[in-house]
This record gives structure tokens, C-alpha cells and sequence, in this order.
């Protein structure tokens, strides 16, 4: 694929522009690595954002809210992903870019477990199994209510 970029400046070559080659990006786009490079660096990006808009105390006592959002959002979204590459002949691209990479990114059960250990290790063990729970439970019912709207849409 060839692309016409146009130059503002005489110095990088003459007005009417010049051709660039394409084909090596999206050789680049369509290689594994990268796309679970770039599907689990925009997860990140948005599980960061998630805990910056989420403190932990929005709900009145330090609890990982934040982390059990992007859980329970990463569950939902790969499990739409699934579904709805069982129904289609999508290619590969999609399962790493969006499963792996971007939800491997989002969802996090380092953060998770941690998190309940610190409640633990607080005293306050209502709160640990009360995110265990969350957890278990929410991401399992968004992961079955994604798996049934990824076949339908």
C-alpha cells in the first residue's frame, strides 16, 4: 500500500509530495507480539485511569473498588470476545488484540489478591472475603452475560 504525504516545507522535498510505503506497519500491526502489545498497553492505560477516578475510598473505608471494576469489566468484555468469535470466522488478530492484550492488561489478580491480603493483614476480615466474594461472584455473572451477548451481536 502506497500513501501520498504531502510536504509543508520545500527543505523535505517538493510541494506536490512524496510516497511512503505502508506495508511495513501493517506487517507490524499483524504480528502477535505486537498485538498483544498494544491491546494489553491500552488495557493498562485504562485500569490506571480506573484507579485515579476510583479511590479507594469512595466507599468510605479503603476497599479495592477500582480493581474489582476492571475486573469485572475485563470478564464481561472477554467473554463477549469469546462468544462472538465462536458464532463468526474472525481471524486471530482479534482474540490477541482484545483478549489477550487489552483484558490481560485491564483485569488484574496480582493487584486482587494483594489486596485482599492487605485487608487481611488490617484485621479487617469482613472486607477480604466481601472482595473475594465480589470478585468470584460479579466477574462470573459478567463473564456469562458477555459470553451470551458476544453470540448475539
Amino acid at each position: 500500500m502506497i500513501t501520498k504525504i504531502t510536504c509543508i516545507s520545500a527543505v523535505f522535498g517538493p510541494p506536490d509530495g512524496f510516497f511512503v510505503s505502508l506495508a511495513p506497519m501493517k506487517t507490524l500491526l499483524s504480528h502477535p507480539y505486537a498485538l498483544v502489545f498494544i491491546g494489553g498497553g491500552l488495557g493498562s492505560l485504562l485500569r490506571f485511569g480506573t484507579g485515579r477516578l476510583i479511590p479507594a475510598t469512595l466507599v468510605g473505608s479503603a476497599f479495592p473498588l477500582a480493581i474489582l471494576v476492571v475486573n469485572v469489566v475485563a470478564s464481561l468484555v472477554l467473554s463477549c470476545v469469546a462468544g462472538w468469535l465462536l458464532v463468526r470466522s474472525a481471524g486471530e488478530e482479534v482474540r490477541l488484540l482484545v483478549g489477550v492484550g487489552f483484558c490481560g492488561g485491564l483485569s488484574t489478580f496480582s493487584s486482587f489478591s494483594h489486596d485482599t491480603l492487605v485487608l487481611l493483614q488490617n484485621g479487617r476480615i469482613g472486607a477480604a472475603f466481601l472482595n473475594i466474594g465480589l470478585n468470584v461472584v460479579l466477574c462470573l455473572l459478567a463473564s456469562a452475560g458477555g459470553f451470551w451477548l458476544g453470540q448475539k451481536v
